[in-house]
């Protein structure tokens, strides 16, 4: 185990994955990059000042582009096709001041019966989903960061996949 940053903290020892009264567990999450018509599909949690890509959790015992299409149906109640593996983002982030953790698993995916036209509709009451177009993920609050950059790679190359992290 790394050195705990709190000298003062008995629960590292004992507890790792508790430390300090945070959880200490990495999340780990299939996120997709839908593209049409010069638009990228993105998530928004209500009442929140960012977007990120459309994804979840994956379950224990689930691979993740499988872990991908069961959310999207989930959330959207469409089929969805997920590709190729795009690359992996690491980030870490604050969420209500206690220290997050998550490995995001970047495929790209696709459905025929979603049209660019409206707004998506979502199945869930906590989110919304948007099309933005590409050039305005800078100003879409798209997180984590690097995937500004990273989606608009992906989209104009058939480059292996990427790394990077907010670490």
């Amino acid at each position: 185990m790394a050195a705990h940053k709190d000298k003062k903290c008995k629960t590292a020892a004992a507890a790792p994955s508790t430390c300090c009264g945070a959880s200490r567990e990495i999340e780990v999450i299939a996120r997709g990059v839908c593209i049409k018509g010069g638009r990228l599909l993105l998530c928004h949690s209500k009442g929140a000042p960012n977007t990120y890509l459309p994804g979840g959790h994956v379950e224990f015992g689930e691979d993740a582009r499988e872990s991908l299409r069961r959310e999207m149906e989930e959330e959207m109640g469409l089929p969805f096709t997920v590709g190729r593996f795009l690359g992996v983002v690491e980030h870490a982030y604050k969420r209500k001041g206690e220290p997050q953790h998550e490995v995001n698993l970047v495929f790209e995916m696709t459905c025929r019966s979603l049209g660019v036209a409206g707004q998506p509709q979502s199945r869930e009451d906590y989110i919304e989903f948007l099309w933005v177009p590409q050039a305005e993920l800078g100003t879409a609050g798209l997180e984590p960061h690097p995937l500004r950059k990273l989606v608009k790679k992906w989209a104009s190359s058939p480059a292996g996949p990427g790394w990077a992290s907010t670490m």
